[in-house]
């Protein structure tokens, strides 16, 4: 019998990938990391700053992402709960 490996609520809601600084590698990443940076007051810029701008500044483009998204996990849900039931 495998092990269940369970979380914390906590756990759920801390995304690593979110706390990541931001390298500039690109135009659009350059100035995205300026614009966040002078935002935040910052010169380090992590990618959860990057997200609350683009919540703030440009909430049709974070939702229309966010839709999809959910969309897809839904989707993917309904696809794992068939294949259970036919398995």
């Amino acid at each position: 019998m495998s092990e269940e490996k369970t979380i914390t609520e906590e756990e759920i809601h801390t995304n690593s990938v979110l706390a990541m600084h931001v390298t500039p590698d690109s135009p659009l990443k350059e100035y995205l990391v300026e614009y966040v940076g002078k935002k935040f007051d910052q010169e380090e810029v992590t990618v959860n700053m990057v997200a609350e701008v683009m919540a703030s500044d440009f909430p049709e483009f974070v939702f229309s992402f966010a839709e999809e998204n959910y969309l897809r996990g839904y989707q993917q849900g309904l696809d794992d709960a068939i294949k259970l039931h036919t398995s």
